[in-house]
């Protein structure tokens, strides 16, 4: 086995695509996929909007059997899984050794709801309305397992709890098992957080923007930043051994050379949620510095930055600084991107789908732009990507992620 793990294939869904290359022709030209919920009735909350993706069909993906056993964020994970491993030309079950694969994937809200649906069985008609998959398909572990089944998947196996940052932490540690000899891993996240219960759960927070226009409700890195939008999907990808994939004839889409990840501290009981967000630069910068530092990468080599972009001003606040910080001179004119305004933040699926954009950004040599994004604050001292998708010769991109708890995590991709 080399040193060196790579991209080989991905697998990815928003509210402006289903399919990977779909949903990144719609990243490059800017489209909107954030409108009014329609999967429940939304009038009786402060918050209505979301990026729902809507042409979704899960008897595409998924086998009929499995769907009825499986909440919506499974369908997305296995419809992910079913394209990266498409798109990688590989399939796990063919192999001589079926315990050389393995799957990590990330996990907030779980399967919400599935649960909501059946819980609402158990308070109105009474326990025997219950079915028999309520104990699993809301499981934070659901997708792994519906995974490693699906495709025969029997090497390592893992999933990873650390909220919006998850994405990056679960490739980074498929890239550790494919360092210790595994030959290849399916990793990401997905996330269907468009609900009653878990839209309730949200709430209470204190980050979802209530601006009812969804053309200016999720505005990170603005004076009118009003908190972010939810939104469902995510991505997988294929991380695989380099030697392993120039063996078989795979080509890489980019190399995983990085990752760093720290710890912010919990808010303080009573504390307000934007006082938390606003102490997180510190704990950011020094993740960006390990990933930096394990990459054996400059500052000055950060040639793109997909951000967190949480939308609050003391969270952006906060990230600028965290860049000023670990990148110095550079965080000023490096081109810094947020797609998920577009799409809405995905929780953990959200780190996961920029870090596929960033393998297609360095692929295609694109900076995409923010849909909707007006000019930045300049006070922030960053070149945030507005208006029109700008050409990049990009040979290094950090993708960053913060997670409700305190979770700080930065990644590393190179072009091949």
């Amino acid at each position: 086995m080399s040193a060196t793990t790579v991209v080989t294939g991905i697998g990815a869904l928003a509210a402006t695509g289903t399919g990977t290359e779909e949903l990144w022709r719609a990243v490059r030209e800017g489209r909107q996929g954030i409108g009014p919920i329609t999967r429940f009735d939304p009038s009786g909350y402060p918050v209505r909007l979301a990026g729902e993706i809507a042409d979704f069909d899960p008897a595409r993906w998924v086998d009929s059997r499995v769907v009825v056993q499986t909440d919506l964020w499974t369908h997305f994970a296995l419809a992910a899984t079913s394209m990266a491993l498409e798109d990688a030309g590989l399939d796990p079950a063919a192999l001589d050794d079926p315990y050389s694969v393995g799957v990590t994937t990330a996990s907030s809200s779980g399967g919400n709801l599935f649960g909501q649906r059946e819980i609402h069985a158990l308070w109105s008609k009474g326990p025997r309305h219950v079915g028999p998959y309520q104990s699993i398909a809301w499981f934070y572990a659901a997708c792994t397992g519906q995974m490693s089944i699906a495709h025969g998947i029997k090497g390592p196996c893992g999933v990873v709890s650390t909220e919006s940052a998850g994405g990056l932490d679960a490739l980074a540690h498929s890239r550790r098992a494919v360092r210790r000899g595994t030959a290849a891993m399916v990793t990401g996240g997905t996330e269907a957080p468009v609900g009653p219960y878990v839209l309730v759960c949200q709430l209470t927070g204190g980050l979802l923007s209530r601006v009812a226009d969804p053309a200016v409700a999720y505005l990170p890195f603005t004076p009118a930043a009003a908190g972010y939008l939810p939104g469902e999907g995510g991505a997988v990808v294929v991380l695989e051994d380099a030697r392993h994939a120039r063996d078989r004839g795979a080509e890489p889409v980019a190399v995983v050379s990085g990752w760093g990840s720290t710890f912010a501290g919990r808010v303080p009981a009573g504390a307000d949620d934007r006082q938390g967000w606003a102490r997180t630069a510190a704990p950011l910068a020094r993740a960006v510095t390990v990933a930096l530092d394990d990459a054996r990468l400059d500052p000055t080599d950060v040639d793109l930055v997909f951000a967190d972009a949480i939308g609050l001003p003391e969270a952006d606040a906060a990230e600028a600084e965290a860049l000023y910080r670990a990148l110095g001179p550079r965080a000023a004119t490096v081109p810094v991107v947020a797609p998920k305004t577009g799409f809405g933040r995905l929780y953990a699926g959200s780190a996961a789908l920029d870090s596929a954009l960033a393998a297609l950004a360095l692929r295609d040599g694109v900076a995409p732009t923010a849909p909707g994004l007006p000019r930045p604050d300049p006070a922030l001292g960053l070149d945030v990507v507005t208006g029109d998708s700008r050409s990049v010769a990009a040979r290094h991109a950090l993708v960053l992620a913060r997670g409700v708890g305190g979770f700080a995590s930065a990644l590393v991709l190179s072009r091949p």
